[in-house]
């Protein structure tokens, strides 16, 4: 697979991003752009969670839907969901409909909820890595690092739910935490 792709209008791109124009748009404004804030976060944090065993494009089309259902991610509101809630939930097809999935949305909200202000953003920003050199290619992009892995166990001591290595890896690339445009894209 090569690692590069180029779209219509002539750009080279990261090759997973293909000829979808949402998946171009998304790759060259979003992905691997600093993002701060806890709101931010927790809202990047339970989209991950939900994309798990899925693909992202998947996500980021109901994600308009997901604001919506999901208050725009304020974890005061989130976290004050209840079982009606989480029947509404279970019968939207806008969105995951994955009961597990929903219930640690909320749980997570509330312990966003309980938090200082901006200790989510300064939490996860402490396991950002140092600066590593540009990917070359797709092979040199890790699913797992020690970074994500420790982030994962530090989440999991303080109660979250469904923020594993892998998810919380794919969070650093999208919260650009780590830079994975590969060489040759024309974001790297």
């Amino acid at each position: 697979m090569t690692s590069l792709s180029r779209g219509a209008d002539g750009r080279a791109r990261c090759a997973w991003v293909g000829a979808d124009a949402e998946y171009q748009r998304y790759h060259d404004e979003e992905w691997g752009v600093p993002l701060r804030g806890d709101r931010a976060l927790f809202e990047k944090i339970s989209l991950e969670g939900f994309q798990a065993g899925l693909s992202w494009i998947t996500i980021l089309r109901k994600r308009p839907r997901f604001r919506e259902v999901f208050a725009g991610f304020d974890p005061e509101t989130v976290a004050a969901f209840d079982d009606d809630d989480v029947e509404r939930l279970m019968q939207d097809a806008g969105i995951i409909r994955n009961r597990q999935k929903i219930t640690a949305t909320i749980s997570n909200a509330a312990l966003v909820r309980d938090m200082q202000s901006g200790e989510l953003d300064a939490f996860l920003w402490s396991f950002a890595p140092a600066s590593r050199p540009r990917p070359g290619s797709f092979d040199d992009v890790p699913a797992v690092t020690p970074e994500s892995t420790a982030m994962s166990k530090a989440l999991r001591k303080r109660g979250f739910r469904f923020v594993g290595p892998t998810t919380m890896y794919a969070l650093m690339q999208s919260a650009g935490m780590v830079d994975d445009h590969v060489e040759g894209c024309w974001r790297a």
